[in-house]
C-alpha cells in the first residue's frame, strides 16, 4: 500500500485513526502493531512470514542478550541475533546476486531463485540491529512486551522506505506519548508537504527521466536535463516520502529524527552525507564505522574502514555492481577530501558548490544505471561521446515542457522556500494573515495531489525497492 494512493488515504488511514483515537492509550500499540501488519501484508502477505520471523528472533534474542548481562552467553546470542537478521536479507536480497557471480566467474549454471524481494526488508533489519546492539550494549532495555516491540519494528509510517528509527529514540514513546491538537495539526502539513514532493514534483521529473531513457535521440542537453531531473526526483521521491513519515508518525504521537537536511546545499561530500539520508548515514557510523576504528586508527586502516562502510552502504541500495561502485565512488571521494581534495578546491571560491553538485549528480547517474556500461556511457553522453549532437528540435520541446517543474525542484531542494516562510511569519501582520492561509493552502494541496492521484497511474517510491 502506498501513502500516495487513494486506498490509504481515503480508506485506510481514516478507519485507523478513528480506531487509534477511541480506544484507550493502553491499547494503542496494539492497534497500530495490527494496522501496520494489514499496511504490510496489503500487496503480498506471504512477506509477513519474514517480518514475524524478524520480530519474534529480535524480540527472543533481545530478552536472552539482557538476561545474562556482563556474560560470555550475552555475546553468543547477540552474534546469533545479527547472524539471523543478515543471513534472512542476505537470502532475499542478495542470494541471486551471488549466483550469477559466482556463475560467471566459474563458469557453471547454478539456478537463479528468482526471490521478490521483501518491501522495507533492509529498513527494518537495520531497525531490529541496532535494537540488539544498543540492548547489549546497555543502552536501552530489553522490550518485554511483543506488542511494544513489534509495533517499533513494523510501525507503517516509516516501515518501507525510512527512515531508519532507533528504539532508544521511540522507546519512551511507547510506554507514554502526548497527542495534542497542535502536534496533530502540524503532522497533516507535514504530511501533505510531503505528498505534494512526491505527487505534484518527483512524479514529474520522474516522466522526463522515463522519456529520457525510452528516446533514441539523445543530445548533450538532453543527458544533461536527464541528470539533473533524476537528482532532484530522488531528492523530491525519498524526501517527499521522509515528510510523510515524520508527519504521520506526529499524528500518532510519536517524534521520528529529521531524515534530510537540504543536502543539495552542502559545500563538501562530507557535508552532503551528513545531510543526506540522515539516519542510514548515522546508521553505519554508529554500528559499524566506530566498532570498526572509526579514524582512531592507522591511515591504511582508516582507508580500509572507510572502504568498507561505503561498500556496505551501497549493497544496502541494492544487489547490483552499479550500486557497489556508486559505494565505491563515495569512499575514493571522502578519503580524497580528507587528505587533499578539500583543501585545493576551497582555495576557490564559490566552487565548492558546484564541485559537490557536479560529483553527486555523476554518482546518480551511476545509482540509476542498470549495469556499469549504461552507468558509464551516459557519463559519456554528458561530454558527447559518441558523437552525438548537443541539441535538437525533440531536446528542445522537452527542456519547454518541463523547464517550470525543473525550476521549482531547484528552488525547492534550498531553504529558500523555508527562510522566506519563516521571514514572513515573524511579521505580526502577515502572521495572523498566515494563519488562514495556511490550513487552506494544505486543502487546496491535498486535493489537487487526490485529482492527480485519481487520473494517475502506480506511482510507487524510489526507496521501495532497496
Amino acid at each position: 500500500m502506498l501513502f500516495s494512493s487513494i486506498p490509504f488515504l481515503f480508506y485506510f488511514l481514516p478507519l485507523v485513526l478513528i480506531l487509534y483515537f477511541i480506544v484507550p492509550f493502553r491499547f494503542k500499540n496494539a492497534v497500530f502493531m495490527l494496522s501496520s501488519l494489514f499496511f504490510y501484508g496489503w500487496g503480498e502477505p506471504k512477506y509477513l512470514f519474514f517480518m514475524l520471523f524478524s520480530i519474534t528472533q529480535g524480540y527472543v534474542f533481545g530478552l536472552l542478550i539482557e538476561k545474562y548481562k556482563n556474560k560470555k552467553r550475552s555475546k553468543v546470542f547477540l552474534t546469533a541475533s545479527i547472524l539471523v537478521s543478515l543471513l534472512l536479507l542476505a537470502y532475499c536480497k542478495y542470494a541471486d546476486f551471488f549466483i550469477e557471480n559466482f556463475n560467471l566467474v566459474t563458469g557453471l549454471s547454478v539456478p537463479l531463485l528468482k526471490i521478490a524481494l521483501p518491501i522495507g526488508i533492509s529498513f527494518y533489519t537495520f531497525q531490529i540491529l541496532s535494537y540488539a546492539v544498543d540492548v547489549y550494549r546497555g543502552d536501552v532495555p530489553a522490550q518485554r512486551n511483543y506488542i511494544n516491540l513489534a509495533a517499533y519494528i513494523a510501525m507503517f509510517p516509516q516501515l518501507i522506505a525510512g527512515p531508519i528509527v532507533r528504539y532508544s529514540d521511540v522507546a519512551a514513546q511507547l510506554e507514554k506519548r502526548d497527542i495534542t491538537l497542535v502536534k496533530i495539526s502540524d503532522g497533516v502539513k507535514r504530511f501533505v508537504v510531503g505528498l505534494s514532493k512526491k505527487i505534484l514534483i518527483a512524479n514529474v521529473l520522474g516522466e522526463l527521466v522515463s522519456i529520457f531513457k525510452a528516446t533514441d535521440n539523445k543530445t548533450v542537453l538532453f543527458y544533461w536535463m536527464y541528470a539533473v531531473a533524476y537528482m532532484l526526483h530522488v531528492y523530491f521521491d525519498f524526501s517527499g516520502y521522509s515528510d510523510m513519515a515524520i508527519g504521520l508518525g506526529k499524528i500518532f504521537g510519536f517524534d521520528f529524527l529529521e531524515n534530510f537536511n537540504y543536502p543539495y546545499i552542502s559545500a563538501s561530500i562530507t557535508e552532503f552525507w551528513r545531510r543526506w539520508h540522515m539516519s542510514l548515514g548515522s546508521w553505519f557510523r554508529d554500528y559499524l564505522y566506530i566498532p570498526l576504528g572509526g579514524n582512531r586508527v592507522s591511515k591504511l586502516r582508516w582507508f580500509f574502514n572507510i572502504f568498507v562502510v561505503w561498500m556496505a552502504t551501497g549493497l544496502w541500495h541494492g544487489a547490483a555492481w552499479n550500486f557497489v561502485v556508486w559505494g565505491l565512488f563515495f569512499a575514493v571521494l571522502l578519503i580524497a577530501e580528507k587528505t587533499f581534495l578539500l583543501k585545493i578546491v576551497s582555495k576557490i571560491k564559490g566552487i565548492n558548490h558546484i564541485y559537490v553538485l557536479f560529483l553527486v549528480m555523476i554518482s546518480f547517474v551511476i545509482f540509476d544505471s542498470t549495469s556499469l556500461k549504461e552507468g558509464f556511457s551516459s557519463i559519456g553522453g554528458l561530454f558527447g561521446a559518441g558523437g552525438i549532437p548537443l541539441y535538437n528540435t525533440e531536446t528542445l520541446y522537452y527542456l519547454a515542457s518541463f523547464a517550470v517543474v525543473l525550476i521549482l525542484g531547484v528552488i525547492g531542494s534550498t531553504p529558500l522556500p523555508k527562510k522566506v516562510y519563516s521571514c514572513l511569519n515573524g511579521k505580526n501582520a502577515v502572521s495572523v494573515i498566515l494563519d488562514v492561509v495556511e490550513p487552506i493552502a494544505v486543502l487546496v494541496l491535498l486535493a489537487i495531489c487526490t485529482a492527480y492521484l485519481i487520473d494517475g497511474s502506480f506511482n510507487p517510491f524510489l526507496y521501495f525497492r532497496f
